[in-house]
């Protein structure tokens, strides 16, 4: 296999697994990751709260997160060429569990803040390695099962998630959360030993500092903007860092023409497939970045909801995320890739702006009914849309492509923490509140879904055929 694929099996390794036993042991790791993730949102108001700031406030600890992994996913398979993937994964598994004892023991929000991004820096080594990996271990007709096998078990993180964060925050005490990732971390990392093969490449390319360097400025400056406008008094700066931001960004499109090897292969774009799915799922991605924010925040601010009564109805949406992993294969194999993703993407988005309209008189049984449908539409339009993205990447370029993709998957979950965030605090302004009310939700709910919907534009601009070659209908 061709050096600049990353992560190539030595000769003397021993006989390839079953992809499934790796995406199992992969999404063991991952699991960790969406546990403490999906936990800490429903701890957001208690530690709001112990800390005396608002909540709405504390979006920063999630974005923190968000922005480092955007930042550093670049720079996942560069560091497994050069120390290998077994190396990288279990050492980034460390650092993560390391940085989770910091969080729960920090003295002040700052703090989090930074262990948060540190705890970043770790995930952005374990989700590439992960998904390259496991994509390349499978027939590439089987790749829709692949992703399918490395998102299940990841799954129960967010359904896990919401209902352990609550019952942790209202019968224990919210640092558990970061408690939990010790004997989670420590069975991944041992499975890792015991099952992976370490994977480096024999030729590794030069890196690109000031690719990396230009990216990254380009990334946090947009995010920090983003942030800074749900901070009152702050419209100033926040203008001055979107426009900085977005001067490091066009300095580096200008800079990645220039190399061979660039850290992120702009590139990729000409291939018509991994740029649709990539817009496309950028759009749909706002809205999914910004639910896990909304929801727990409206139903313990607006209902009264104590943390584990919030976060056990937010699990509709993760039981829906995991019941789709059971037919998608089957039904985007029937009805095709750009049919499912052209009906499902209304669908998607049409649910969750339906949450928005949720209110305290609402049954609980049509609040979860809706949360649940949205939870089946928004994960199976990944699933289509995580395969779609590699079927026109040859084997050599599979690692950048991951890269690249990985890439701008984490940024936009983040820009939709950080619009979600926006539009809230601006509602809220407008009305002169310091609590958000029913309507304010309503209106940021509205906002990203609105966005995501513009998704249905790209996916009629795929071929009819699109997907034949991965596990899709003939064309």
């Amino acid at each position: 296999m061709n050096a600049e694929s990353g992560l190539i099996a030595p000769a003397a390794a021993r006989p390839p697994r079953n992809y499934r036993i790796i995406a199992v042991v992969a999404a063991l790791a991952l699991t960790m990751e969406t546990i403490d993730a999906t936990a800490l949102v429903s701890a957001l108001p208690t530690i709001a709260r112990d800390f005396g700031v608002p909540a709405t406030n504390l979006s920063a600890l999630i974005t923190a997160y968000l922005l480092s992994l955007a930042i550093f996913i670049p720079l996942s398979g560069r560091l497994a060429d050069r120390f290998g993937s077994r190396t990288v994964f279990q050492a980034a598994i460390l650092l993560f569990m390391a940085s989770s004892l910091v969080c729960a023991a920090a003295p002040s929000i700052d703090g989090m803040i930074a262990a948060r991004f540190v705890q970043g820096m770790a995930g952005a080594m374990m989700n590439p390695i992960a998904r390259l990996v496991v994509l390349r271990s499978a027939p590439r007709h089987q790749m829709v099962s692949a992703n399918s096998w490395l998102i299940l078990p990841s799954t129960l993180g967010p359904i896990l998630g919401p209902p352990l964060g609550g019952f942790l925050v209202t019968y224990v005490g919210w640092r558990w959360i970061f408690y939990i990732n010790l004997p989670i971390g420590l069975a991944a990392v041992m499975l890792v030993s015991l099952l992976f093969d370490q994977h480096r490449a024999p030729h590794r390319a030069r890196l690109d500092l000031a690719g990396f360097m230009l990216s990254s400025l380009s990334i946090a400056l947009l995010l920090f903007g983003l942030q800074a406008a749900t901070r009152d008094g702050e419209a100033a700066l926040a203008a001055m860092l979107l426009l900085v931001g977005a001067t490091f960004g066009a300095a580096y499109l200008r800079h990645a023409r220039t190399r061979e090897h660039p850290i992120l292969d702009m590139r990729l774009l000409g291939l018509r497939q991994f740029r649709l799915s990539l817009v496309g799922g950028s759009l749909t991605r706002i809205t999914q970045g910004a639910q896990p924010y909304l929801l727990p925040l409206m139903f313990q601010l607006g209902f009264g909801m104590s943390a584990a009564a919030a976060g056990t109805i937010v699990l509709a949406t993760a039981a829906g995320a995991l019941v789709t992993k059971l037919f998608a294969a089957p039904v985007l194999k029937r009805a095709g890739f750009r049919t499912a993703l052209l009906v499902n993407g209304v669908l998607a988005s049409a649910g969750y702006a339906a949450a928005g309209l949720f209110r305290p008189g609402w049954p609980w049984g049509s609040m979860v009914a809706i949360l649940f449908v949205s939870g089946v539409a928004m994960s199976f339009q990944f699933s289509a849309y995580n395969v779609l993205v590699y079927e026109e990447i040859p084997p050599e370029r599979m690692s950048a492509a991951t890269s690249f993709h990985t890439t701008f998957q984490q940024l936009l979950l983040s820009v939709g923490v950080s619009l979600a965030a926006v539009v809230l605090h601006g509602a809220m302004t407008a009305g002169g509140r310091r609590i958000p009310a029913f309507g304010d939700f309503t209106i940021a709910f509205a906002v990203v879904c609105a966005i995501s919907a513009t998704a249905t534009v790209v996916n009629w601009r795929f071929p009819s055929g699109a997907g034949a070659k991965i596990g899709g209908r003939d064309a």
